[in-house]
């Protein structure tokens, strides 16, 4: 059998769109029944009330200093099974333009409200820290319902690229601290570009009928096979001194770029600031990270601007209009773009997703 042409290839990979927006939109005629799926998700009461309390006291010994977690009254017909695969959420409800609200509370309504986390409120570091760890605990005290739920977790991000890489940087620390198994993760698309989660089948856009489309990506993401993602560990030096509001994806370390035996030219500044990181689907220092940068400043400081993925992406064109090429002035000195002073080394790390 002879190999595809170029253009075979490209109406197969049109058709694959086509099918993917059709089950987007809701037409695929899978029907997802909620209470059966919530059986699928839901965790344990009591290990739900204790993550979070963990969560809001950032104290990972709740569960295990206070028996009142193991105390909660069940009725006879209820038992503590453990899911067929637990599930917690993160939502970005500035992502999507107005669904974010609107999709945190349809998630509360089908899994309840422990398990669902606005990323205002709770940040992916502060779950590993407390909340994951608070369930190790219990799992080390010969919880045995605790043990499989941390074995079995799954996580969802309902948001953009930025929102799961920070989700998957924060999960990456599992490897550095052997708290295994890192719990894979699934995408709900609410960006503008979406890339990882189109890369990984999820869909690039929040979907017209939103409502059955979630349930259908639950239930995926209960049954889906993990792949494996390459994750790119990134150092950055800089001169001290300067005033940096580094993304969620950086944070500042005492290892130095300069300690990898790097050929550097010029003079080396006498203090340095550091600061260390993950990154998956793509990294930039240029105008495109300038551009996206801007965005983000601009959706925290006036968010009635980002109403949906259109405004969107007239609002990053405008950015790139103004920022990118057609009104800067092309500068041939490398240290006049303010990059010549930062130091990078990047290194490679396996980590998982599921699809």
């Amino acid at each position: 059998m002879s190999n595809p042409t170029k253009a075979d290839s490209t109406r197969i990979a049109a058709r694959s769109s086509m099918v993917d927006s059709i089950k987007g939109c809701g037409l695929s005629g899978i029907r997802i029944d909620k209470e059966t799926l919530k059986t699928r998700i839901l965790i344990p009461e009591y290990l739900r009330l204790a993550i979070k309390e963990a969560i809001q006291l950032k104290d990972s010994s709740v569960g295990v200093d206070d028996n009142r977690f193991k105390k909660i009254e069940l009725n006879e017909d209820q038992n503590e099974v453990v899911p067929e695969a637990p599930m917690v959420i993160f939502v970005n409800s500035k992502s999507g333009g107005r669904h974010g609200p609107v999709l945190k509370k349809r998630l509360q309504e089908l899994m309840g409200e422990e398990q669902v986390f606005d990323l205002k409120s709770v940040k992916p570091p502060e779950f590993v820290k407390y909340g994951l760890a608070c369930l190790e605990k219990m799992a080390s005290l010969g919880d045995q319902c605790a043990k499989e739920t941390r074995e079995k977790l799954r996580i969802m991000v309902a948001g953009g690229d930025g929102t799961a890489g920070w989700v998957l940087g924060s999960l990456a620390e599992l490897y550095k601290e052997d708290r295994l198994p890192v719990p894979p993760v699934g995408i709900i698309p609410l960006g503008t570009g979406n890339d990882l989660s189109r890369s990984f089948s999820w869909g690039g856009s929040f979907p017209f009928a939103w409502r059955s489309a979630i349930k259908r990506s639950l239930s995926k993401a209960v049954t889906g096979p993990i792949r494996y993602l390459d994750s790119w560990h990134v150092l950055l030096s800089m001169p001290d001194g300067e005033k940096v509001e580094p993304p969620h994806c950086l944070r500042k370390t005492e290892r130095s770029a300069l300690e990898q035996d790097l050929d550097v030219e010029g003079e080396l500044p006498d203090k340095l600031a550091c600061y260390e990181g993950l990154f998956y689907n793509y990294f930039s220092m240029g105008m495109d990270a300038q551009v996206a940068y801007g965005f983000h400043h601009l959706r925290d400081e006036k968010p009635y601007l980002a109403q949906g993925p259109i405004t969107n992406k007239l609002i990053y064109s405008g950015y790139s209009c103004t920022q990118g090429w057609f009104c800067t002035p092309c500068v041939s000195d490398p240290s006049l773009r303010s990059v010549a002073n930062y130091h990078i080394f990047l290194s490679i790390v396996i980590t998982h997703h599921f699809t």
